[in-house]
């Protein structure tokens, strides 16, 4: 352990770096993020650990502030993060356990925590070929259900995930963590308003589904194979009446036993990887 923390001493020499206390701006930073509870107008979000920034630094994620606790630094991975993120990041402090342990919030804190902006898409970095698959969530309220279908249209291989009737912030902790790193590199972009959304998929041609157990088309059903986006709604409320009323169509899944519907996370699991798989493998696997 004296080797391991000699190491990471000698790679944080040449940036000086201060060691801040509790009442430091980087440190009630962290905190205020974790809580949500204060305006964010920058977008950052806490990468704690070794694992999450990693990912966000594979991804190449603005490191806003890279703070350090090496009495908590216990692996070489951890050691070789720091002196990748050093040069990237734009503030770097030290900070003692004691403080360390007071904004950390897994059990074991590995002594490391970064500050990150999240990445911002606009509609111009956007491409589609002929069998495009977009996911768009329409006021889905819950930030861990909207983490998990962000999730998901990594897994499957979506394009995108568009979203309207934002209902939690997408720095939310929670979002954050249930995305597992997909947050990082998905396409994610916010329309002001439902005519907004679905006037750009048309001029896209995308054809545009209704997650709704009234359809009389099942989603096994449907042949796909061309542009697709998938339409869900609020845990609550579903999907925004203004959509009933545009050029769509349903698809429903099943309900095979006592329960009329899925939770939203599910749900579009099985709606994305069918269509997916069908545009993007030529069928079913």
């Amino acid at each position: 352990m004296a080797e391991l923390r000699d190491k990471l001493d000698a790679i944080l020499a040449p940036f000086r770096p201060l060691n801040v206390g509790e009442g430091h701006a980087a440190v009630r930073t962290v905190k205020n993020v974790q809580t949500n509870a204060k305006p964010n107008p920058l977008k950052l979000f806490v990468a704690e650990g070794f694992w999450l920034a990693t990912l966000a630094l594979n991804d190449g994620l603005e490191f806003e502030t890279l703070l350090v606790a090496p009495e908590c630094v216990y692996t070489n991975e951890c050691v070789s993060l720091v002196e990748r993120a050093l040069p990237v990041a734009k503030e770097v402090y030290t900070v003692s356990e004691k403080v360390f342990r007071k904004i950390a919030e897994k059990d074991k804190p590995d002594g490391v925590i970064a500050i990150c902006r999240m990445k911002e898409w606009a509609l111009k970095d956007l491409s589609f070929d002929d069998k495009a698959v977009v996911l768009i969530l329409d006021g889905v309220e819950i930030p861990g259900n909207m983490g998990t279908l962000v999730r998901v249209a990594d897994g499957a291989g979506a394009d995108a995930v568009f979203i309207v009737n934002r209902k939690a912030r997408l720095t939310h902790p929670k979002f954050i963590h249930s995305t597992m790193g997909a947050a990082f590199h998905v396409p994610i972009v916010e329309f002001e308003s439902v005519d907004s959304c679905f006037d750009y998929l048309k001029s896209k041609r995308f054809t545009v589904y209704l997650a709704d157990s009234r359809a009389e088309k099942m989603y096994y059903e449907l042949p796909f194979g061309n542009r697709v986006a998938f339409v869900m709604g609020s845990e609550r409320y579903g999907i925004s009446r203004v959509w009933y009323d545009k050029e769509v169509d349903l698809v429903a899944i099943p309900m095979l036993g006592k329960c009329d519907s899925l939770n939203v996370g599910v749900a579009g699991t099985v709606l994305l990887y069918e269509a997916c798989v069908k545009n993007k493998l030529g069928g079913r696997p």
